[in-house]
């Protein structure tokens, strides 16, 4: 321990404080916010989901797409081209192979956009694609 007031009287003009343990302690620390924090993934876009009575959660969905009311799709928080659907997707894929592919499509959307979205991601190798819904409100 650091007594002060002996090394006052023996004569010592300053005293040293060690900060490596602090540091390594706010380091340790940030390395554990950091590991234990779940990233959520988002479309980008603020979207309406339809209901469902039968939606069930799903726990990690690695690609989101969003599909808008007026059928515009966004991934990664920009907006893409219906063309340019299967590239991103095959991107993601190289990344995660075992990636689940859910498209957030807003109730008020052409289904056959979501559709197109669908198929792109099918033809890109995408085992498991799913569209998003939420419960009805009173349903548990």
């Amino acid at each position: 321990m650091l007594n002060i007031t002996a090394a006052r009287r023996a004569g010592k003009k300053s005293i040293e404080l060690n900060m490596a343990p602090l540091i390594d302690m706010v380091f340790i620390l940030l390395i554990f916010f950091l590991v234990t924090t779940s990233f959520v993934r988002e479309t980008g876009v603020d979207i309406n989901r339809p209901a469902a009575a039968t939606a069930v959660s799903k726990e990690k969905a690695n690609i989101l797409i969003g599909v808008t009311r007026d059928d515009r799709i966004f991934m990664n928080r920009r907006e893409i081209d219906i063309r340019a659907v299967r590239a991103n997707v095959e991107r993601a894929l190289a990344e995660n192979p075992e990636g689940a592919v859910i498209i957030v499509a807003d109730r008020e959307s052409r289904t056959g956009i979501a559709i197109k979205v669908m198929d792109a991601c099918r033809l890109a190798g995408a085992k498991n694609v799913s569209l998003a819904a939420s419960l009805p409100s009173g349903v548990k």
